[in-house]
Formats: C-alpha cells, sequence, structure tokens
C-alpha cells in the first residue's frame, strides 16, 4: 500500500487529529510521511507523531524534545548536515539515512493499540520491501520493534527487544534494537548520551565493514 496522506483507517486516531486541529489550526495533524533517502543504508523506526513534533512540523522527530538527542546523534555520525531539527523546511538533509514511524498518526497520549500498530503496518511493510540487501534497520523502543516484526511476518519470541540488541532478519536485513530518545528516557537517564551513540557506534562500524 503507497503512503496515503489523508489515511483515516484508523477511527480513534482520526477523531483525536481532527480534534487537535481545531485545537492547533496550523499544525499539520495528517499522517507523517517519511523523510531522509529513499534508498538509505540506515532506516531508523520511531513510536509515533509527537502533539507539539511531527504532528505540528509534518516531519518525523522535528520540533519537540526526541527529536534533540536524535539528531544531534546523527549529525555527530555524519547522517545529518544539520545537529538540530527544527522546522519542515530549515533545510536539513539526510544523508545515507531515513526516518519513519511505526504508526504515521498521533495516539493520544503517545500510546497506539496494537489494532492501530497492525493498520499502519502496510505503510512499513512498503518500507521495508524498497530498502537494499543488508540495510540496517535501528527501532526506537519496543512498540517499534514489535511493529518492524508485524510487518515482516517474524515471530516475536526469536527477536527479544534489548537496548543494544543485534539481530539478522530473514529478509536480509539486520535490526538494531534502542530505547527510544523520548524526554522521559533521556530525562530519568534511561537512555543516555552515550548509550545512544554507543549504538551509532555500532551501526556505524559495520556499514563501513
Amino acid at each position: 500500500m503507497e503512503y496515503d496522506v489523508n489515511c483515516k483507517k484508523c477511527t480513534r486516531l482520526n477523531h483525536f487529529l481532527l480534534k487537535t486541529k481545531e485545537k492547533y489550526p496550523t499544525y499539520f495533524c495528517k499522517p507523517v510521511p517519511s523523510f531522509g533517502d529513499k534508498e538509505p543504508g540506515l532506516l531508523i523506526v520511531g513510536l509515533a507523531p509527537g502533539m507539539h513534533g511531527a504532528n505540528n512540523t509534518g516531519r518525523p522527530f522535528t520540533g519537540d524534545h526526541a527529536g534533540i538527542l536524535l539528531y544531534e546523534t546523527l549529525f555527530m555520525f555524519g547522517f545529518a548536515s544539520k545537529p538540530s531539527s527544527v522546522l519542515r523546511d530549515d533545510g536539513l538533509i539526510l544523508k545515507n539515512c531515513r526516518i519513519t514511524n511505526a504508526v504515521k498518526c498521533l495516539p493520544p497520549e503517545n500510546k497506539p493499540t496494537l489494532e492501530e500498530v497492525k493498520n499502519c503496518t502496510s505503510f512499513l511493510r512498503m518500507e521495508l520491501n524498497n530498502l537494499p540487501d543488508n540495510t540496517i534497520v535501528l527501532a526506537l523502543g519496543l512498540v517499534a520493534h514489535s511493529a518492524l516484526l508485524i510487518a515482516l511476518d517474524c515471530q516475536k519470541n526469536k527477536y527479544k527487544f534489548s537496548h543494544g540488541g543485534r539481530h539478522v532478519l530473514p529478509n536480509k536485513l539486520v535490526l538494531y534494537n534502542s530505547y527510544h530518545c523520548s524526554r522521559y528516557n533521556t530525562q530519568t537517564k534511561r537512555l543516555t548520551e552515550k548509550m545512544f551513540e554507543d549504538i551509532f557506534l555500532l551501526i556505524k562500524n559495520e556499514m563501513e565493514n
């Protein structure tokens, strides 16, 4: 299934977007498209658009706290042209990297249901099927990890989520796991800058060898 900016498959999410648009008329409030190279060496999969981030700007991890650490780290390792992402038209370019979300629409309290995750897997599956062999996929958090396995018809018990985990998938993709770079995780130190950088160091080394 091709990406559809007007998708209304999830009734709860569509209703929530309409209510949010009433409250914030200038916000994007639609399914957020992926961002970056179409044939990347690294695909990053997040959870879903944030209320005042991607749901506002229309670009993944742009304009909210979760994007701060992500784009700083992408810049540090040569995947981004700038260390920050504030607006969709800020001139930022991703290099050999692409970012998407497991769920394209803003969910209430940032918690999509399993049904909503499954509804969105057709878009994620299309994204994955278009990747070159041996592309590295980084799942930010358990929901993104689970969505990837659903999209690829992989058994969850064979590919358990753990921070720093690495899995070789049947379709010639390599899956890495990281805790999500959310405000909660970074402020509670569940995910530190060094922990996040260490994941990217592993990824960068694998891509270059």
